[in-house]
């Protein structure tokens, strides 16, 4: 489908390009494959449904969510710095696309120093993304919005028609560590294809002491543990399985030899758990791997930018080289 077609009439009301019209794959069977593997897995993206979206925003306000605040001192103190390097590469009117949206009010922001003519947000949350971005519409009334549901982890691609021209790629909050650094990589150069010609921001989090990482991902609150417990939810809806959330707890560890925050759901007492056309039996203690975040070096990193054919790599961190955001050209 192309973008004209499913535009909303009127300045002021943002479009909207459904999952199915982005022609992206229904999740069940991945789904059922990932529970199915001798370590039982399943993907971050499947974290983010209405309910997850929201208790990752409440996640983000946590004081033990260093990522957020650290990211958004980095945008503060440089925003105006980053915007010199990336804006002579982007036309006038250019579009921002902003992956992993979420309540979009990280580019909001920034705004009023990039100055785009178009913002696209990406999320493979519909509900939450629609009622997010008509919400900041109604701060913006006068910038075009587009919001586009979809798994960008499958493929980065947008419907035809959406960008004019150069473009700026927008990806904050270290969730490039939600993949290996082989998928980061093929993610990086499909957004390098994307913006054609134009420019990228993105934020990765950095190696730091395991105990502060630890407790990034196992707060007291418990608002982690929700977010996590939540994908059993998401799961049953999906695949019509009967997941309990009362059988299972979060596991957050740090895996020195992978560089990664790993967190788990892990079977408090032997179960079965049914879907129509199969199901699986876990022992007590048994896990399943739901996300993964990965901790980079910031040379390394620079270096994946560079290898997925970005250009003028330049860093930006906080005082504690706790974050890094990285701007580079297409």
């Amino acid at each position: 489908m192309s973008a004209a077609a499913v535009q909303a009439p009127g300045a002021a009301l943002p479009a909207f390009v459904p999952r199915a019209a982005a022609n992206d794959a229904p999740p069940a069977d991945e789904l059922r494959v990932g529970l199915q593997l001798p370590r039982a897995t399943v993907s971050p993206k499947f974290l983010y449904d209405r309910l997850g979206s929201a208790l990752f925003t409440a996640i983000t306000e946590l004081p033990e969510y260093y990522p957020t605040r650290t990211e958004a001192g980095i945008f503060s103190a440089h925003a105006s710095d980053m915007a010199a390097l990336v804006r002579p590469a982007l036309p006038a009117s250019y579009a921002l696309v902003d992956l992993g949206a979420g309540d979009g009010a990280k580019a909001a922001r920034l705004f009023p120093a990039l100055q785009p003519g178009h913002y696209v947000a990406v999320d493979i949350s519909e509900d939450y993304l629609q009622q997010a971005l008509a919400a900041l519409q109604r701060q913006f009334p006068a910038l075009r919005m587009t919001g586009v549901g979809l798994d960008f982890a499958q493929h980065l691609a947008l419907p035809d028609g959406l960008l004019q021209g150069p473009s700026l790629v927008f990806y904050p909050g270290s969730s490039i560590g939600n993949f290996s650094p082989d998928a980061a990589l093929r993610l990086l150069r499909q957004a390098q294809v994307l913006a054609a010609g134009g420019a990228l921001l993105i934020g990765a989090d950095l190696l730091k002491p395991t105990a502060v990482l630890q407790a990034a991902y196992d707060d007291e609150l418990g608002v982690t543990a929700a977010f996590n417990l939540n994908l059993l939810s998401h799961l049953n809806a999906c695949i019509a399985s009967n997941f309990r959330v009362r059988d299972w707890r979060h596991v957050a560890l740090f895996n020195a030899a992978e560089s990664r925050i790993e967190m788990h759901l892990e079977a408090r007492h032997a179960l079965h758990v049914q879907w129509p056309g199969g199901g699986r039996d876990f022992a007590a203690g048994e896990r399943i791997h739901t996300e993964s975040s990965h901790k980079w070096e910031p040379g390394d990193f620079e270096s994946l930018l560079r290898d997925a054919g970005w250009r003028q790599v330049r860093r930006w961190t906080d005082t504690a080289g706790w974050f890094g955001v990285f701007a580079a050209l297409a």
